[in-house]
């Protein structure tokens, strides 16, 4: 499984064939401090890559959730939906945001690798 990385601070977790996960990072929950809030996307939606997919509330400020890939919403996290603070406490599991079903698998290639993340969210 292939963890790509966003400029936007999302990661996006290829599960094979054209299944990905979506949420958001470390550094982006860190900035944020503690989630109170999220607005998922709808199931079936279709987004392009770039789009605003859903937001994410805290107690300093909101951000928005920008399409890492396009593709199709296949599921959102209800358990997240219920406690957002899933969010902070497990970002890059329990806390993801939704999954989607990739329309261009090789929108994938064009996003940072861990290291590159590192260093891009390092001089951020």
């Amino acid at each position: 499984m292939t963890v790509k990385y966003t400029k936007d601070h999302e990661w996006v977790q290829s599960t094979g064939g054209d299944a990905a996960t979506v949420g958001i990072t470390v550094h982006a929950q860190d900035a944020l401090g503690d989630v109170v809030f999220v607005d998922l996307p709808e199931v079936g939606k279709t987004y392009a890559q770039g789009e605003v997919a859903g937001v994410v509330e805290s107690v300093k400020a909101a951000a928005d959730v920008f399409m890492p890939v396009s593709g199709e919403i296949s599921e959102v996290n209800e358990a997240l939906r219920a406690d957002p603070s899933l969010a902070n406490s497990d970002p890059l599991a329990a806390g993801w945001f939704f999954k989607v079903k990739l329309s261009d698998a090789l929108q994938l290639d064009a996003l940072m690798d861990a290291t590159s993340y590192e260093k891009f969210s390092a001089e951020a």
